[in-house]
C-alpha cells in the first residue's frame, strides 16, 4: 500500500494557458498608476507585447527616462501580479 505522500510528491503543476496581451496591458496599468498616480498613467502607454516583452511608449523624454531607470522593478512587480515569469524586459517603442 503506498502513502499519500508518495502521490503528492510525484504531482507536478504545469501551467500550460498563454496570458495574453489585454491582460499583460491591464496589469502594466495598474503598476505604473500605482507607482506615478493618475499622470503616469496618462503618459506612459503599452503599445505590443511580443516575446515576453512588453513595448512602452512615453509622451516625453522624463517619462521615457523614469521607465528605463526603473524598467526591473516594474518587470517585477508586473510578474508579481500575473503570478509567473511572464515579462522578461521592458522596450522603449517610438
Amino acid at each position: 500500500m503506498r502513502t499519500l505522500g508518495s502521490f503528492m510528491n510525484k504531482k507536478t503543476l504545469v501551467r500550460s494557458a498563454v496570458i495574453d496581451q489585454q491582460s499583460v496591458f491591464f496589469v502594466f496599468q495598474l503598476i505604473i498608476k500605482e507607482e506615478y498616480g493618475v499622470q503616469g498613467a496618462e503618459n506612459i502607454k503599452p503599445v505590443f507585447f511580443k516575446d515576453k516583452k512588453i513595448f512602452v511608449k512615453a509622451t516625453g523624454s522624463t517619462w521615457a527616462s523614469e521607465i528605463w531607470l526603473r524598467r526591473g522593478a516594474i518587470v517585477r512587480k508586473v510578474n508579481e501580479k500575473l503570478g509567473g515569469e511572464e515579462i522578461v524586459d521592458l522596450a522603449m517603442s517610438q
